[in-house]
């Protein structure tokens, strides 16, 4: 008789996440809101520096930690530096939630918030984004009045594009009292939004950042957990003790010594957005406004055909047909004006 093993039931229901698929280096990635033109050369510079001791070596912290400390403006012991923002979130479940409590979702958002929520046998409340892609406000204050564990705010949120203003904050803050509220900065960068000076101020916020976006470095995971310095210290607690790996420190350092091709890189994101969204509504599609480096279309029925038909053009986009439980949304990550000229007539073509 083969042994029955004692599996989690949270486990066996899961549903995997589904990853990009392979063979997208030579493609147009528009898919997964990556950076399209790369990282930054100084970042592979150094990488380029590291010696084979370098890399026999365990990962050593402190400096980069204290370096991006002060980039994102904060004090020592409030960043932990995590494996990219999926360790980061995991790190925060680990501290917050038990099987059985309750987690607030708005939904549709990103899968890995419901994903770990899952697997950590956590009840989701999840209400739901309005038609117009409105903030469920009046649904998540109601539901954090009953003190769930968690509260998870992409902003801007993935896919919707919606951005919440300090004042819509504010006011989920201060109702939030007896529940941790994470803000996901993943598209900050794009926003030009963030909370990050409040955690003194409300020690229950928690604001995840990460390098795999702007930065062009979610090839090698940084991402990092921002918050009251008490809260850190619990993190770490239950921190993996080398989750990063030293060549993405060394990235990252690098990366931030070169703002100024960040800083050029987003501005043509967002001139390009601009121009792709005009040409899509002079096309007669739905557009929903965004602050990130994506925008959020409605092809209607035809939207999934259209997806296969760029994908044959090795343009990939994303169907989000299932997260909005109708055919017709397709998520399309920004890159530059020539990428988007070149999406926009294989749009004149097949639409």
């Amino acid at each position: 008789m083969k042994p029955t093993l004692p599996i989690r039931r949270s486990v066996l229901k899961l549903q995997p996440y589904v990853p990009p698929e392979e063979g997208r280096a030579e493609k147009l990635r528009l898919d997964f809101n990556e950076n399209t033109v790369g990282s930054s050369r100084a970042a592979c510079r150094a990488l380029a520096r590291l010696t084979p001791l370098d890399l026999a070596m365990y990962t050593e912290y402190d400096k980069t930690t204290r370096t991006l400390e002060r980039f994102f403006g904060v004090r020592q012991g409030e960043l932990l530096l995590t494996n990219g923002a999926d360790d980061a979130l995991r790190t925060a479940f680990d501290v917050f939630v038990d099987p059985g409590s309750a987690v607030t979702i708005p939904e549709p958002t990103f899968n890995m918030y419901r994903f770990y929520a899952e697997v950590f046998g956590a009840r989701v409340i999840a209400p739901r984004y309005g038609a117009e892609l409105s903030f469920p406000m009046n649904e998540v204050l109601a539901a954090l009045k009953k003190r769930p564990r968690l509260l998870i705010i992409a902003n801007p949120n993935n896919p919707t594009g919606t951005l919440l203003g300090r004042a819509e904050l504010e006011k989920i803050l201060k109702v939030a009292r007896h529940t941790a509220v994470i803000v996901d900065e993943a598209y900050v960068e794009y926003s030009g939004l963030t909370v990050v000076p409040w955690i003194r101020r409300h020690p229950n916020l928690v604001v995840i950042r990460t390098f795999s976006k702007a930065a062009g470095l979610a090839g090698l995971r940084l991402g990092g957990l921002i918050a009251h310095a008490k809260l850190v210290e619990l993190f770490r607690r239950v921190a993996m003790p080398f989750a990063v790996n030293s060549a993405a420190l060394v990235a990252a350092e690098a990366a931030i010594r070169d703002r100024r091709a960040i800083r050029r890189y987003i501005a043509e994101v967002l001139q390009a957005r601009r121009e792709f969204e005009a040409a899509l509504q002079k096309l007669e599609f739905r557009t929903y406004p965004s602050a990130g480096n994506f925008i959020l279309v409605d092809f209607g029925a035809d939207g999934p055909q259209l997806v296969r038909q760029l994908a044959r053009e090795n343009i990939l986009v994303r169907d989000r047909s299932a997260a909005f439980g109708r055919t017709g949304p397709v998520r399309i990550s920004i890159g530059t004006r020539k990428e988007m000229r070149r999406v926009i007539a294989a749009i004149e073509r097949h639409a």
